[in-house]
């Protein structure tokens, strides 16, 4: 289905996150006088944003037009002191898309009782340069057409991966969500071992960071998957090929991610049990 973008949308919450949402939606076309932000203390880029795009910033829901979706970007722990407030925004065809860590679906439809059709969504760090990672979930009252919204307010910011079993998240929080901190550590043992093998720390960081870099881009922009790619840089007993013997190892990569994620997600549950 093709979809609509809003000519209303609240967003509750301009933080990094949020902002970066906000600036995805502004280069999809989304009207700017049709967006409203409200968060209590605003940064200064957004209060000069808003400014300069006209939307508004913390209007009373009074003031605005019944919101056709809401964003739900605050911080967890808020919602329970935030739900009165946010509940006045949310009328009987709003979409209400949350990405809040931890929080249900079932969480949030009995403190937002007002809302009947629910998105859970759990977009990752690299949204503030486009190139996000965010996985949705649906709730029973979304429509065809509210999900194809949703989709695309979603993918201003990267790729989208929808959920049939909300149950996912949790992994999704493990592999994705958690994801981006796993490559930048990879880019410091991948420096501290140029230092180990005789390279000045600074030339090995560079080094470290720019291969990551560039390797990310040729998975962005390759159909080919990533087992191929690999393939396609280790020739038979070269320097690619020792290296990848030590990492592929019974005791080498794989079980180490395996072990990571597994704990990540433990980690995720608790959070949001």
């Amino acid at each position: 289905m093709t979809a609509s973008l809003p000519q209303s949308l609240v967003l509750i919450g301009a933080g990094k996150m949020g902002g970066a949402m906000l600036e995805g939606w502004l280069r999809i076309g989304i009207d700017p006088a049709g967006i409203s932000l409200i968060d209590p203390k605003p940064s200064d880029e957004i209060v000069e944003l808003a400014g300069e795009k006209g939307m508004r910033l913390n209007p009373s829901a009074k003031e605005i037009v019944p919101a056709e979706v809401l964003v739900l970007a605050t911080k967890p722990q808020m919602l329970d002191t935030a739900a009165p407030a946010v509940q006045a925004f949310i009328h009987p065809k709003t979409l209400l898309i949350s990405i809040l860590a931890g929080k249900t679906l079932d969480d949030l439809a009995a403190r937002l009782p007002n809302a009947t059709a629910i998105i859970r969504a759990m977009p990752n760090l690299p949204a503030s340069v486009q190139r996000g990672a965010t996985a949705a979930a649906p709730g029973k009252g979304v429509s065809a057409a509210q999900r194809a919204t949703a989709d695309a307010l979603l993918a201003s910011i990267g790729k989208v991966e929808w959920l049939a079993d909300e149950g996912l998240i949790d992994a999704v929080t493990a592999v994705s969500g958690s994801g981006p901190a796993y490559v930048f550590h990879l880019v410091e043992c991948l420096a501290a071992a140029g230092v180990e093998a005789g390279l000045p720390a600074d030339v090995a960081e560079r080094l470290a960071r720019a291969t990551v870099e560039g390797a990310g881009e040729l998975l962005f922009q390759s159909p080919l998957p990533p087992g191929t790619l690999r393939q396609n840089v280790t020739s038979p007993g070269g320097t690619t090929a020792a290296a990848l013997e030590v990492l592929m190892a019974e005791d080498g990569m794989k079980p180490l991610m395996r072990k990571a994620v597994a704990a990540a997600k433990r980690r995720a549950a608790e959070l949001s049990g």
